[in-house]
């Protein structure tokens, strides 16, 4: 009988990412009518709008969820690593990210060259999280998305290791299969 792989550790999201780590929540994540698995494929149209995020927990729990690609600008040259499309921090246990303080607005994939992972990675917070107020879609300041490093950003405020993590991917589209919701 062949051992299971976790699909986290397969997709190099354990290693590149974040450090090993044994989750602990559950963590639903669901574009439009289309519901996640670890390394399914999501078109960018289909990506446009945020995410459905649902983070399990218990009511006085706080949540932190960072999403990023750690593949731009292409997987063979990540230069820009990370690059962070979404940063909510004080989500409540059971609620979506829509319940937390929004501090890098969503930014959709846009992937320019090959095939790009999208890593939703969710910490469980030990205190509230005193967050900068949001930024306007477009308005960050330089090098805020660029060389973002979920690892430092956790080590900074104290998150430890993360309690579950996601990934899907996606590559550019071509114009005539765009589709739109």
């Amino acid at each position: 009988m062949a051992a299971r792989v976790d699909p986290l550790v397969l997709g190099r999201v354990i290693g590149e990412v974040v450090d090993r780590f044994v989750p602990t929540m559950v963590l639903s994540v669901r574009f439009g009518t289309r519901d996640l698995t670890n390394g399914c494929e999501i078109k960018p149209s289909v990506a446009a709008a945020a995410p459905v995020v649902q983070i399990a927990g218990r009511v006085g729990d706080l949540f932190t969820l960072v999403m990023i690609d750690p593949d731009a600008p292409s997987p063979s040259e990540p230069s820009m690593r990370e690059w962070l499309h979404w940063l909510v921090v004080n989500i409540p246990g059971g609620a979506d990210p829509s319940q937390g303080q929004e501090v890098v607005s969503y930014m959709s994939p846009r992937p320019a060259l090959g095939i790009h992972r999208y890593v939703l990675v969710v910490f469980q917070q030990r205190a509230p999280v005193e967050a900068p107020p949001a930024v306007a879609p477009g308005e960050e300041a330089p090098g805020l998305r660029m060389g973002f490093s979920t690892r430092d950003f956790a080590k900074r405020h104290n998150l430890g290791l993360p309690v579950t993590a996601m990934y899907f991917n996606a590559q550019k589209e071509r114009a005539s299969h765009r589709r739109r919701y």
